[in-house]
């Protein structure tokens, strides 16, 4: 019998360790399994098990005081950290093992993305201070091109690079805008030269031809930072 077990905690002061079947060495899986056994082997009678749950609780005290005291064997020292492990393990394995079953379940795998809504752009006017920003360097790139038209090239890649910028504040993807741009300053410059290729077979009209070419490409791109969503 272990030193600082209390006998006198069952009902009929019986030796824990008899009450269980176990030696006064036995490990604490030994005693976990002991305990087990016993009470399936009570079945449902309240005062067995009662019995049954005090000796296994003596054991534990007993351990515990013994190690408080320095007197525990080794064995005991090993049950007692196999013990401390198994509580920790049992604590905290269900709900690690609860949480990743539900991120099991809950994994799926994306749905691909068939609907063109994404790529397709929509229209909508610029509001607030945004919209006064956009005017206001929409103006000033009007009269530098009427004004200087040597500066065609630096006044359309600044607006290409302005509706890039437009577009992706305002929600759209890098790729998407960058595609956009090209593609409008591209209409822009197609629509220039249509119109410039029509004021030339106009006799005695004075045309330039950069500035018609680079003038609607401008405008489009313009439009496109005021209302490109």
């Amino acid at each position: 019998m272990a030193s600082g077990v209390d006998l006198g905690s069952s009902s009929e002061s019986q030796d824990p360790y008899e009450r269980l079947g176990i030696s006064a060495d036995a490990g604490f899986e030994e005693v976990q399994r002991a305990r087990d056994t016993s009470l399936k082997a009570a079945g449902d009678d309240p005062m067995a098990r009662a019995r049954i749950e005090t000796a296994y609780d003596a054991v534990l005290m007993g351990r515990l005081r013994e190690r408080q005291s320095g007197t525990i064997s080794s064995a005991a020292v090993t049950a007692s950290r196999l013990e401390n492990q198994s509580a920790s393990t049992s604590s905290a394995s269900p709900v690690n093992n609860s949480a990743l079953l539900t991120r099991i379940r809950n994994f799926s795998l994306p749905k691909p993305r068939l609907s063109s809504a994404g790529f397709l752009p929509s229209l909508s006017l610029v509001e607030g201070q945004g919209l006064l920003v956009r005017l206001i360097a929409g103006s000033i790139g009007l009269l530098l091109l009427l004004a200087a038209p040597t500066t065609v090239d630096l006044v359309l890649a600044l607006s290409t690079i302005g509706l890039f910028i437009s577009q992706v504040k305002r929600g759209r993807r890098p790729l998407g805008a960058l595609g956009w741009s090209l593609a409008l300053v591209a209409l822009g410059l197609f629509l220039g030269a249509v119109i410039s290729a029509l004021l030339a077979t106009q006799a005695g009209l004075p045309v330039n031809p950069i500035l018609f070419e680079a003038l609607p490409a401008y405008l489009v791109l313009v439009a496109g930072i005021l209302l490109l969503l």
